[in-house]
């Protein structure tokens, strides 16, 4: 259903609208199916210096990619992948965290006094899911998918990317 009601104009989002702009001027996407054409999802952080697609030698299309802080398998991305297995062609997922990742150089308490001395409310009521030994973590959140009863015939892989190489090494 489109929007009737003109919505208040601000300043803020002018530079990536006027990017869009250019963007859908070349849009090339039309018609691109929504199954996952390699039958692969990725989980990984939210950390923008991961280019996902790239990192893999995928194009749009290819792969469903799933972001959050840490690359932690959370209940929305198990949601996330059985409809993704399910509805979209995926049959295998990889689990991508990444060095210099602060969920994994910081404790919880280090990231709810961060997000306090930046002027943030009182997180103490929120998992941040941070971690202490990364590698265990990712296996951990691997096998997370792998026992999940609806996710029992998806292929799971757990990597860490380093962000100085751009190299992928599998750990699990």
């Amino acid at each position: 259903m489109p929007y009737d009601r003109p919505v208040p104009r601000e300043q803020t989002f002018d530079d990536v609208l006027a990017a869009n702009e250019k963007y859908a001027d070349g849009f090339q996407l039309r018609g691109l199916h929504a199954r996952a054409a390699k039958g692969l999802a990725v989980l990984t952080c939210m950390d923008s210096r991961i280019e996902p697609l790239a990192m893999l030698g995928l194009r749009p299309g290819d792969a469903k990619i799933l972001r959050n802080a840490g690359a932690r398998v959370t209940d929305d991305v198990l949601r996330t992948l059985v409809l993704a297995s399910y509805l979209l062609g995926v049959d295998r997922a990889m689990v991508i965290a990444h060095t210099d990742c602060r969920m994994a150089t910081e404790s919880e308490d280090d990231v709810h006094a961060a997000v306090s001395k930046a002027g943030g409310p009182d997180t103490r009521s929120l998992a941040f899911l941070v971690t202490s030994d990364q590698p265990a973590t990712v296996c951990a959140d691997v096998q997370r998918i792998r026992s999940w009863p609806y996710l029992a015939h998806l292929h799971v892989g757990g990597f860490l990317y380093d962000i100085d190489t751009g190299r992928l090494s599998q750990l699990c």
